[in-house]
């Protein structure tokens, strides 16, 4: 196996070491999601939990809630339209602004992800961050080696 570059720069790649992680919890939330059958992206979860929580919002809105660029947002949102889980109006009397509105599909797929899949993901993180402690470049080892070790759909959460 050859050396992992981007660990042993340490805080030299720290912003891409995150996002290393940050793609590979990503991906392991969408196994867990598949799983029960979710018409969901993982990366559509902090977007229907927005509009499940806030209610009706612009992209710019959902963009500053999420915390990301308005360009990613627009995409986002694009995406959620094509999947029937979000629609776009305008926003009362000022037809220039668009608003974002979860459809029954979308509420649908949030009360899921609500009730059945966020529970199973927090624990699931829940448990391989469990004894982290320490400076963060080994912290952030340990969620690594734990996630090749073992994957978040094979932590179960505990009832």
């Amino acid at each position: 196996m050859p050396p992992d570059i981007v660990r042993d720069l340490g805080l030299l790649c720290l912003g891409t070491r995150m996002k290393r992680i940050g793609e590979r919890l990503q991906a392991d939330t969408q196994a867990i999601l598949d799983a029960h059958g979710a018409d969901l992206a993982a990366g559509q979860c902090p977007f229907v939990a927005t509009l499940a929580r806030l209610g009706p919002a612009t992209v710019g809105e959902l963009a500053e809630a999420v915390g990301i660029a308005q360009p990613g947002a627009t995409r986002a949102v694009k995406q959620l339209i094509a999947a029937g889980l979000v629609s776009s109006g305008p926003a009362g009397d000022d037809r220039r602004r668009r608003v974002i509105r979860l459809t029954a599909k979308g509420e649908a797929a949030s009360r899921l992800a609500e009730e059945v899949l966020w529970p199973h993901v927090r624990a699931a993180v829940a448990d391989l961050c469990a004894g982290l402690s320490g400076p963060l470049l080994d912290q952030l080892a340990g969620i690594e080696d734990g996630l090749a070790a073992r994957p978040l759909i094979d932590r179960e959460p505990k009832r």
